[in-house]
């Protein structure tokens, strides 16, 4: 692999937002995961669980319910009052519409996805029709004394149950009006609570409706009757969220303890056609509040408040026993936070609402292989650029040269000049930017930061000449055909030539920068890219995928190289195939032209195309330490890819000259650490 010596940062301190609310589409194989802070984000299931699509928060918009209507759109709601429709093109928020009802606590779709109820603050259950351009608001039901802080249809569509403070309300549909109330005990392990929050209700086919409550119970009631049939106490805190499978033979729910009850419906005795459900596994993958889960038809999905999403498989019904079978547990966003500047060694933080500039500490000293060396200059913290109004950074950048920093919001986009004198460092916003730049998904400058490269939510390309404290622009591509098509991915050739983008579609498109056209297309993939890099000298595109394959595409070609293309006709190793997170981040060493630099969250590796590729007999990657220096010789030799595990959570790498690393850590147990106490529960009888 060769020697470096490795910058390693631990001092991004970054925290995930908790999760609050998840909904699965079963038709499109994808889950939306709603965020503390209001970010949305889409994974795509079907793509090696990619997190494909991101939708930023705002500070006035905590999102309550989320839910998919309509086969592929997407809605939101919140405490603010306004439900959401989401653009899945453009990548933005389509409209808000008011509900008139207080704060909204609850929200989902009909069976046919032709309807939306909310659940609001005032006790009002609102119902509005999905129009094919928005939705529009048809009736109130009945209302009630207590806010709606959970709602399901009936499989039908005939009937709607509604959770409040101490009881549960069935609604008929076509009235609108309350046919049955079943009040719920308030005891837990023989002590009165004050109050029974219900916080989640499912509704089967056969008229039973589920409840989940703060008093720790799963409780089954006979809708036609108002009556209890069956109450399991699963927690001695509460049980927030549950979820049915759409064969309603199994259903999910989270507990503020952090535990996960998988409840299954199996026959009373062999023989017998009577079935009853029955809790059948506890899963225990959180620290904290499980606020969400979702139920695909191979997986349990869960989320909370220790930020992670957790993807749990169902061996009875998974097919094949592959590695796909295994637990996922997703924790850090699949697109990059850090932008370096090599010239000063300078790394840019992106948080929710503000960037954070730092210079890489030095060393005089010197070591052997491993040795950790002492700094003689320790990193500074040069820069907080706060952002002003509510709403979270989608995107940010440094240049090359440290002098510009571009970063964009919903609606905003900013540039500013850095200028540094000895040890002072000042700013200066560029201000009357034209009026395109509003808004961008991802920011580049060139190599030699000339030139500002900004992908916006509409599909266009913006090219713009940068100078000295002012600007020029000197182009802008349209998308293709026509559509709009969100551009997030973007890569600039060193020489300034070729600008790559990729798009939510998985196409990737190369423009000549010289002539201002564009210049092909690479051809078409199934899976989604994950990162992409021009090489230097060759020109030659590498393109990484959710499903872990890598391509080299020659741009002044327009086609495929002989290595990629000898590559896929072997295959990669079934260890590599079998990574569960995706390739961020792609670079190339500027005197071994040969070598190829990629990482994911867990790994680091560098490809040497002049070696041979690996095949299923040979090693991927020895964890061991070398026994001597043949065995050094064997493992250069053997195959190309040279990886290394020591750093992870790895949320960045990158080469800062042909010797240096820079590798930028985010240990989980420091996010944990920062996180609200989880609740205490008595071990081993204490």
């Amino acid at each position: 692999m060769g020697e470096f010596k490795v910058h390693r940062v631990r001092f991004f301190n970054y925290v995930p937002s908790g999760i609050r609310c998840v909904a699965y589409n079963n038709q499109s194989n994808r889950l939306a995961v709603s965020r503390t802070d209001g970010t949305v984000e889409i994974y795509n299931l079907s793509a090696n669980y990619f997190q494909e699509k991101f939708f930023p928060g705002h500070e006035s918009r905590g999102t309550e319910a989320l839910c998919w209507a309509g086969g592929q759109r997407l809605f939101s709601a919140g405490l603010n009052g306004e439900i959401l429709e989401y653009d899945l093109q453009a990548l933005n928020i389509k409209y808000t519409l008011d509900a008139f009802g207080g704060p909204i606590w609850s929200m989902t779709a009909s069976p046919s996805g032709s309807q939306l109820l909310v659940g609001c603050e005032d006790g009002s259950v609102k119902l509005f029709e999905v129009t094919p351009e928005k939705i529009q608001f048809a009736r109130n039901f009945d209302r009630q004394k207590s806010r709606i802080l959970s709602l399901c249809w009936h499989p039908a569509g005939t009937h709607v149950a509604a959770g409040s403070l101490d009881y549960i309300s069935v609604f008929d549909v076509k009235s609108g009006s309350i046919i049955r109330k079943m009040v719920l005990d308030r005891q837990h392990l023989g002590v009165t609570k004050s109050r029974c929050i219900v916080w989640g209700v499912a509704f089967l086919s056969d008229g039973t409706v589920i409840s989940v409550d703060s008093v720790g119970k799963v409780q089954l009631w006979d809708s036609a009757t108002g009556t209890l049939i069956k109450s399991h106490l699963v927690a001695n805190a509460d049980v927030q969220s549950i979820a049915v499978a759409d064969q309603e033979d199994s259903f999910v729910v989270g507990t503020a303890e952090g535990t996960v009850f998988h409840f299954q419906l199996v026959s009373m005795t062999s023989n017998s056609s009577e079935k009853q459900w029955v809790r059948t596994k506890p899963f225990q993958h959180h620290t904290h509040d499980v606020r969400a889960v979702a139920h695909s038809p191979t997986a349990l999905i869960s989320g909370g408040t220790d930020t992670h999403l957790v993807i749990r498989p169902l061996m009875e019904r998974v097919e094949v026993k592959n590695y796909d079978a295994a637990l996922r547990k997703i924790t850090f966003p699949h697109r990059r936070l850090i932008s370096c500047s090599k010239r000063r060694q300078l790394l840019l933080f992106q948080f929710a609402h503000h960037l954070e500039l730092w210079r890489l500490g030095s060393t005089s000293a010197t070591g052997k292989n491993g040795d950790t060396l002492p700094l003689s200059k320790n990193a500074d913290h040069l820069l907080h650029l706060k952002t002003k109004g509510p709403e979270n950074i989608i995107c940010s950048c440094v240049s090359p040269c440290g002098s510009w920093i571009a970063y964009s919001t919903a609606s905003r986009f900013f540039l500013y000049r850095l200028k540094y004198e000895s040890d002072n460092i000042s700013l200066q916003r560029v201000s009357k930017l034209p009026s395109f730049l509003r808004s961008a998904l991802h920011i580049l400058f060139s190599e030699d930061s000339t030139k500002l490269l900004v992908a916006s939510n509409q599909g266009s390309l913006h090219i713009v000449h940068l100078s000295e404290g002012s600007f020029k622009h000197l182009h802008t591509f349209q998308p293709q055909s026509g559509t709009v098509e969100a551009m997030c991915l973007l890569a600039v050739s060193p020489d300034g030539n070729w600008l790559a983008a990729s798009g939510t579609s998985a196409g990737v498109h190369v423009y000549d920068l010289h002539h201002l056209k564009l210049h092909c297309t690479v051809p078409a993939y199934n899976f989604p890219v994950t990162a992409l890099a021009i090489a230097p000298n060759t020109n030659n595109l590498v393109i990484a995928h959710s499903d872990q394959q890598v391509f080299e595409f020659s741009i002044p070609e327009k086609q495929y190289t002989e290595w990629s293309r000898s590559l896929q006709k072997q295959g990669f190793h079934q260890l590599w195939l079998q990574r569960d997170t995706p390739i961020t981040h792609i670079s190339f060493h500027p005197k071994r032209p040969m070598h190829i630099l990629l990482h994911d969250a867990y790994m680091f590796c560098i490809i040497d195309k002049s070696l041979p590729l690996p095949n299923e007999k040979t090693v991927l990657y020895n964890p061991l330490p070398p026994k001597n220096e043949s065995d050094v010789f064997l493992r250069r030799t053997t195959h190309g890819f040279k990886m290394s595990k020591i750093y992870k959570p790895l949320l960045f790498m990158d080469l800062l000259d042909e010797r240096t690393l820079v590798a930028v850590e985010r240990p989980l147990d420091d996010i944990i650490a920062q996180l609200p106490p989880p609740i205490k529960k008595k071990k081993f009888g204490t």
